[in-house]
């Protein structure tokens, strides 16, 4: 008994000295040196160290996290069918309930892997923070048996949409400010990748769920049954080229060519964030190359190829191309050509939503530039949706995106959510 009661007492000191760390740590975090931190990583306290939030070691989460996740793909989405009792709103509860707590321990689990330096930066560790609340008042929430329980639920996945709105944006200037102290890039890429991708397929879930009880033409939940890519780029175009317009004074126009009557079932959101940061590069780039000659600006023009299996978005522009010295870094989180410091907030709430045109006005329209996360984050999420994100750059003329993504219809094998 008083070995136990001994053995009690040393794990709640080294939980005190835990917190006493953190405390030291969030409180004067700015003002690690470089030298302290050599002297840091000389005395064993690595990268891969004792992650700082190893005190949130909570059973719950830990049996959560063991568990897989159990993906669904679009398909069964789109032919899921509606029931006049409701009762497919019940099911997608059901499941809901059950799966988000899962995916939702899941990154738990990758905050508590970080390096002990990232770890313990403030802002991620806001966010991680943000992350054990939902997963608690999620997994505490009753059994789902009727619809005024699935309302109260709803209300409560609206609640938490909102909440993590500036999630992306957070750790954005989190990431930025440690990131001279990153060792392992791999690693962290992979956790960002992971991060994101992982976001997204909550969000495309919650945000599903909470579309079915609309009545929205041409809609199952989030899934356009008769999606056209040519009128996505064209909304999409109109709000970046309002945001060149008010940066630079000055726009090119966006022409788009190739197959521009497709219509086919899609998730509009995530394509929508990918083609409005790839436009916003390209738009960019031709405004800042023709700057001294606004008069012969050159138009941006999007191509759509569309064939049974996928469909391929091609992004050209004559802004001069992308310089040998850092081709291979714009993929890299963080970097950014803008030459803007971390303290310089851009993009608004673009990085905390999926959607772009569609969810931002006023002062969230933010700028033309920022952290460094648009191409990699949507590459990340070409990836997850079952495609990819190429570029041919030509230094001195311009660069060719091609995004390319496979059909949801079912007739070929698609992503999972």
């Amino acid at each position: 008994m008083l070995s136990a009661i001994s053995c009690s007492k040393r794990v709640l000191m080294h939980q005190a000295e835990v917190l006493s760390i953190v405390h030291l740590v969030n409180k004067n975090w700015r003002k690690f040196s470089d030298d302290v931190f050599n002297r840091a990583l000389d005395s064993n306290i690595k990268q891969k160290s004792k992650p700082v939030t190893s005190f949130y070691n909570q059973s719950a989460i830990d049996a959560a996290a063991a568990k897989p996740s159990l993906r669904i793909t679009p398909t069964t989405i789109l032919y899921a069918g509606k029931n006049p009792d409701g009762s497919h709103i019940l099911r997608s509860a059901q499941y809901l309930h059950k799966e988000l707590p899962v995916r939702i321990a899941h990154r738990i689990q990758g905050f508590r892997g970080l390096p002990f330096i990232v770890g313990c930066h403030p802002t991620i560790i806001q966010v991680h923070e943000m992350y054990i609340r939902a997963f608690h008042l999620l997994s505490e929430f009753p059994h789902i048996q009727d619809l005024e329980l699935e309302e109260q639920y709803s209300r409560l996945l609206h609640n938490l949409l909102d909440d993590f709105r500036d999630v992306l944006t957070l750790m954005a200037e989190g990431f930025a400010e440690c990131r001279k102290h990153i060792k392992d890039e791999d690693m962290i890429r992979q956790f960002l990748d992971r991060t994101l991708t992982s976001r997204l397929s909550i969000r495309l879930l919650c945000e599903h769920h909470l579309s079915l009880r609309d009545e929205k033409p041409n809609h199952v939940g989030i899934i356009n049954v008769n999606f056209s890519p040519r009128k996505l780029i064209e909304k999409t175009a109109t709000f970046v080229k309002d945001m060149s317009e008010a940066k630079y004074g000055v726009t090119p126009d966006v022409r788009v060519t190739g197959h521009i009557n497709a219509t086919f079932p899609y998730i509009a959101p995530p394509l929508e964030y990918i083609i409005t940061e790839l436009l916003k590069n390209a738009i960019r780039a031709t405004v800042e190359a023709y700057i001294n000659n606004t008069g012969n600006i050159p138009d941006v023009v999007v191509t759509i190829a569309n064939n049974e299996i996928d469909f391929i978005i091609r992004i050209s522009d004559r802004g001069g191309g992308i310089d040998h010295r850092i081709i291979d870094q714009i993929w890299d989180y963080n970097f950014t050509t803008s030459g803007s410091t971390v303290n310089d907030r851009i993009d608004g709430g673009l990085f905390g939503e999926i959607t772009s045109p569609s969810h931002m006005s006023g002062s969230k329209a933010g700028r033309m530039h920022g952290y460094g996360f648009g191409l990699p984050a949507s590459r990340a999420y070409a990836e997850y949706l079952g495609g990819s994100i190429s570029l041919e750059t030509m230094q001195g003329i311009g660069t060719d995106v091609y995004l390319r993504l496979r059909h949801i219809d079912g007739r070929h094998e698609s992503f999972r959510i």
